[in-house]
Protein backbone atom coordinates (compact mmCIF):
# COMPACT_ATOMS: atom_id res chain seq x y z
CA UNK A 1 0.00 0.00 0.00
CA UNK A 2 1.28 3.45 -0.86
CA UNK A 3 2.22 5.78 1.95
CA UNK A 4 -0.30 8.59 2.58
CA UNK A 5 -2.45 7.43 -0.35
CA UNK A 6 0.11 8.48 -2.98
CA UNK A 7 0.52 5.95 -5.76
CA UNK A 8 3.43 6.01 -8.16
CA UNK A 9 2.48 4.61 -11.53
CA UNK A 10 4.62 2.37 -13.71
CA UNK A 11 4.76 5.17 -16.28
CA UNK A 12 6.14 7.61 -13.67
CA UNK A 13 8.77 5.10 -12.59
CA UNK A 14 9.75 4.46 -16.23
CA UNK A 15 9.99 8.22 -16.90
CA UNK A 16 12.19 8.69 -13.82
CA UNK A 17 14.48 5.86 -14.92
CA UNK A 18 14.78 7.40 -18.40
CA UNK A 19 15.66 10.81 -16.90
CA UNK A 20 18.33 9.12 -14.79
CA UNK A 21 19.90 7.45 -17.86
CA UNK A 22 21.00 10.88 -19.08
CA UNK A 23 23.41 10.93 -16.12
CA UNK A 24 24.78 7.39 -16.53
CA UNK A 25 28.25 8.66 -17.50
CA UNK A 26 28.46 11.44 -14.91
CA UNK A 27 31.41 11.18 -12.49
CA UNK A 28 30.52 9.63 -9.14
CA UNK A 29 32.21 9.89 -5.76
CA UNK A 30 34.45 6.93 -4.95
CA UNK A 31 36.45 8.34 -2.01
CA UNK A 32 36.05 11.06 0.59
CA UNK A 33 38.99 12.45 2.54
CA UNK A 34 39.19 15.21 5.13
CA UNK A 35 42.46 17.13 5.35
CA UNK A 36 42.13 18.41 8.89
CA UNK A 37 44.98 20.96 8.94
CA UNK A 38 43.77 22.66 5.75
CA UNK A 39 40.02 22.24 6.47
CA UNK A 40 39.45 20.64 3.06
CA UNK A 41 37.16 17.88 1.88
CA UNK A 42 38.63 15.97 -1.06
CA UNK A 43 36.18 13.92 -3.10
CA UNK A 44 37.76 11.37 -5.45
CA UNK A 45 35.65 10.86 -8.58
CA UNK A 46 35.14 7.82 -10.78
CA UNK A 47 36.78 9.64 -13.72
CA UNK A 48 40.07 10.00 -11.78
CA UNK A 49 39.59 13.68 -10.95
CA UNK A 50 39.27 15.13 -7.46
CA UNK A 51 37.12 17.88 -6.02
CA UNK A 52 38.96 19.94 -3.40
CA UNK A 53 36.36 21.76 -1.34
CA UNK A 54 36.90 24.20 1.55
CA UNK A 55 34.87 22.95 4.51
CA UNK A 56 33.56 26.43 5.32
CA UNK A 57 31.97 26.65 1.86
CA UNK A 58 29.92 23.47 2.31
CA UNK A 59 26.55 24.06 3.92
CA UNK A 60 26.37 22.28 7.26
CA UNK A 61 30.06 21.34 7.41
CA UNK A 62 31.75 24.63 8.30
CA UNK A 63 32.34 23.92 11.97
CA UNK A 64 32.43 20.13 12.20
CA UNK A 65 35.30 18.16 13.70
CA UNK A 66 37.57 15.66 11.99
CA UNK A 67 35.91 12.87 13.94
CA UNK A 68 32.42 13.92 12.85
CA UNK A 69 33.37 14.04 9.16
CA UNK A 70 34.82 10.51 9.23
CA UNK A 71 31.37 8.91 9.41
CA UNK A 72 30.05 9.21 5.87
CA UNK A 73 28.19 7.03 3.39
CA UNK A 74 28.27 7.10 -0.39
CA UNK A 75 24.71 7.04 -1.71
CA UNK A 76 23.32 6.20 -5.15
CA UNK A 77 26.52 4.50 -6.37
CA UNK A 78 28.37 7.70 -5.44
CA UNK A 79 25.98 10.41 -6.62
CA UNK A 80 25.59 11.52 -3.02
CA UNK A 81 27.63 11.76 0.17
CA UNK A 82 25.74 11.51 3.43
CA UNK A 83 27.02 12.44 6.89
CA UNK A 84 24.32 10.80 9.06
CA UNK A 85 25.69 12.05 12.39
CA UNK A 86 25.45 15.61 11.08
CA UNK A 87 22.21 15.23 9.08
CA UNK A 88 24.04 16.63 6.03
CA UNK A 89 23.85 15.26 2.49
CA UNK A 90 25.85 16.50 -0.50
CA UNK A 91 24.84 15.90 -4.12
CA UNK A 92 27.98 15.18 -6.15
CA UNK A 93 26.77 16.58 -9.52
CA UNK A 94 25.94 19.86 -7.74
CA UNK A 95 29.39 19.94 -6.11
CA UNK A 96 30.97 19.47 -9.53
CA UNK A 97 28.93 22.46 -10.76
CA UNK A 98 30.11 24.55 -7.79
CA UNK A 99 26.81 24.45 -5.88
CA UNK A 100 27.66 23.85 -2.23
CA UNK A 101 24.24 24.38 -0.61
CA UNK A 102 20.78 25.81 -1.09
CA UNK A 103 20.10 29.18 -2.80
CA UNK A 104 20.26 31.15 0.43
CA UNK A 105 23.60 29.53 1.34
CA UNK A 106 25.06 30.24 -2.10
CA UNK A 107 23.87 33.86 -1.94
CA UNK A 108 25.56 34.24 1.44
CA UNK A 109 28.81 32.83 -0.01
CA UNK A 110 28.57 35.31 -2.89
CA UNK A 111 28.07 38.26 -0.54
CA UNK A 112 30.98 37.07 1.59
CA UNK A 113 33.27 36.81 -1.46
CA UNK A 114 32.07 40.12 -2.87
CA UNK A 115 32.84 41.95 0.35
CA UNK A 116 36.45 40.79 0.50
CA UNK A 117 38.97 43.59 0.20
CA UNK A 118 42.32 42.82 -1.34
CA UNK A 119 45.09 44.54 -3.23
CA UNK A 120 44.20 42.59 -6.39
CA UNK A 121 40.57 43.70 -6.16
CA UNK A 122 41.60 47.33 -5.60
CA UNK A 123 43.91 47.26 -8.63
CA UNK A 124 41.21 45.70 -10.85
CA UNK A 125 38.79 48.40 -9.78
CA UNK A 126 41.37 51.08 -10.52
CA UNK A 127 42.03 49.59 -13.98
CA UNK A 128 38.29 49.46 -14.76
CA UNK A 129 37.96 53.06 -13.60
CA UNK A 130 40.72 54.13 -16.00
CA UNK A 131 38.71 52.54 -18.82
CA UNK A 132 35.63 54.55 -17.91
CA UNK A 133 34.24 52.27 -15.21
CA UNK A 134 31.83 49.40 -15.43
CA UNK A 135 30.08 49.26 -18.84
CA UNK A 136 26.45 50.37 -18.84
CA UNK A 137 23.87 47.65 -19.24
CA UNK A 138 22.13 47.78 -22.60
CA UNK A 139 18.52 46.64 -22.69
CA UNK A 140 17.20 44.63 -25.61
CA UNK A 141 14.74 47.43 -26.48
CA UNK A 142 17.50 50.03 -26.94
CA UNK A 143 19.91 47.74 -28.78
Amino acid sequence: MAEHGVVTTDAEIEAALNRAKVHDNDPLAVTVEHVQDLRLLIVGLSNGRRLVLPMEDLQGLGSVTHEQIQNYELLGRGSGISFPDLDVDLYVPALIEGVYGNRRWMAMLGRKGGSVRSEAKRMASKTNGAKGGRPKKVSAASA
